[in-house]
């Protein structure tokens, strides 16, 4: 069984009891990690809290040195890493090195960059210098479906911001942590600042959350949990960020390039089989071209296919787990309930894949926006075409859930699509396929939690503000 990694040394869990992982693909166990223990906190706290006052006192350009130093190795090992996560995941192993690996190397690198220009000394406001510092220990819980680049999002901005963690790793899919507290220790980080357990969410998810030695916690996960988290942290008053769920929407005007639209948007919807918080499941086509689109979406959805994550061409492999993919399958199938019609994929398994967690890439139509399937995250290859028949009732729409995670516009007028946009409660939204930026801030409205993530903005839900007055 696998260990903690606590004060700069490997460690046994306070707990015996083991968790299996499982390949997704192949359904065989691989590893073990612990189940976890409260008093597992308890002593990566300690050791956190012994840091804090060298860490936070360490020069900035010396923390951005370590972050540089973690980079590196993490670029080196770029390889090896990805084919841990394809194990552990199901991710197919060409989307294990671009994105799951190589988008945490370049979050990293945007933290070094910061850190030689964020301004912590302060500016004047009249009598006052007003100066950021580092908040305190860090709790940072994290889910599966990202295992790295979670991690390093609330590892890069803490260490950046002076704060020591420790973090709670998934243990459904965590081999990617462990790997990651492998390349800190040979990076030389102090003792404390980076401290790692495993567990299960009720065990050492709520005692991290709950601990009165924390003075943070950053969460990404389920609306359900975060609800959790954010209530034991209330008890001791402590900063809470929340990260959650999603239930996005791409709204294409009469205007767009429909065949571009339909088919950035379903990669947005189907990437990492789906399983992403800010996943485009909803798309929303005028009623003038709702047939065309589908026509569209089905020839799309073929070029999806199932298998394999090590095989080469897959572009979907398996869901992280049997519960997982029993909830994808229950939604297909609620859908169908609900009068929806499914025009490719189903519940049934894909052809031919008898071992394996597996879900075929569904296409609905005829959905309405009040359907389970219209307002639920359900985290699978699952996209739902609703029809509209004005600009206001689209927006209504995608307005119309709980969630305010991400969104899309495609038009052909460029302001006409960023006007859209603004009325658009998510936090952020992709005008034209407008790409990712990492430097901007990630979070959302409503029930997809609130604090953000990324560039300064994410270095700051770390920083205290302080004012001094003479």
């Amino acid at each position: 069984m696998r260990r903690n990694y606590v004060a700069g040394t490997w460690v046994p869990s306070a707990s015996d009891e083991a968790v299996d992982v499982i390949n997704p693909a192949t359904e065989e166990v691989i590893d073990q990690v612990p189940a976890g223990h409260p008093a597992d906190v308890d002593a990566a706290v300690e050791a956190a809290r012994a840091a804090f006052g060298g860490w936070a006192a360490t020069p900035v350009a010396e923390r951005a040195r370590y972050l540089e130093a973690i980079r590196q190795l993490l670029e080196d090992r770029a390889g090896p890493l990805a084919e841990v996560i394809t194990a552990d995941l199901g991710a197919p192993l060409a989307f294990s090195r671009d994105e799951q690996v190589g988008t945490p190397i370049a979050v990293l690198a945007s933290y070094v960059e910061l850190l030689g220009s964020y301004n912590f000394g302060g500016d004047r406001v009249g009598n006052s210098l007003i100066v950021r510092e580092p908040a305190g220990v860090a709790g940072a819980i994290t889910p599966w479906n990202y295992p790295l680049y979670q991690i390093i999002n609330k590892m890069a901005a803490a260490l950046a911001a002076g704060c020591p963690m420790v973090l709670k790793t998934t243990e459904v899919a965590p081999l990617a942590a462990y790997e990651l507290a492998s390349i800190v220790h040979e990076a030389g980080l102090p003792a404390g600042v980076f401290n790692l357990l495993c567990g299960t969410g009720p065990v050492v998810g709520e005692a991290l959350a709950r601990h009165p030695g924390v003075d943070l916690v950053s969460f990404t996960g389920s609306t359900r949990a975060g609800t959790r988290v954010a209530e034991l942290a209330a008890a001791t008053v402590k900063r809470v960020s929340l990260e959650l769920g999603g239930k996005s929407a791409t709204v294409v005007l009469p205007d767009a390039d429909l065949g571009t639209a339909v088919e950035r948007g379903m990669a947005r919807a189907f990437a990492n089989s789906g399983q992403g918080c800010s996943a485009l499941t909803r798309m929303l086509v005028p009623a003038g071209r709702y047939a065309e689109a589908l026509d569209l979406a089905v020839a799309e959805a073929g070029r999806y296919p199932v298998g394999d994550p090590l095989a080469e061409g897959t572009r979907l492999g398996p869901l992280v787990s049997a519960v997982q993919r029993d909830r994808v399958r229950g939604y297909i199938e609620r859908g169908v309930a609900d009068g929806a019609r499914v025009v490719t994929g189903g519940a049934e398994p894909p052809p031919g894949l008898k071992t394996g967690y597996y879900v075929q890439p569904t296409v609905f139509a005829e959905v309405t926006p009040g359907m389970a399937i219209a307002q639920e995250e359900i985290f699978g290859p699952v996209l739902s075409v609703i029809g509209y028949s004005t600009e206001d009732e689209a927006i209504q729409i995608a307005n119309g859930t709980l969630y305010g995670l991400a969104a899309a516009v495609w038009s052909a007028d460029q302001d006409h699509a960023v006007a859209v946009a603004r009325r658009l409660r998510a936090g952020q939204v992709e005008v034209n396929g407008g790409a990712w930026n990492i430097l901007a801030p990630f979070g959302g409205f409503g029930r997809s939690g609130y604090g953000r993530e990324l560039g300064a903005a994410g270095l700051e839900e770390y920083l205290e503000v302080k004012s001094l007055q003479f």
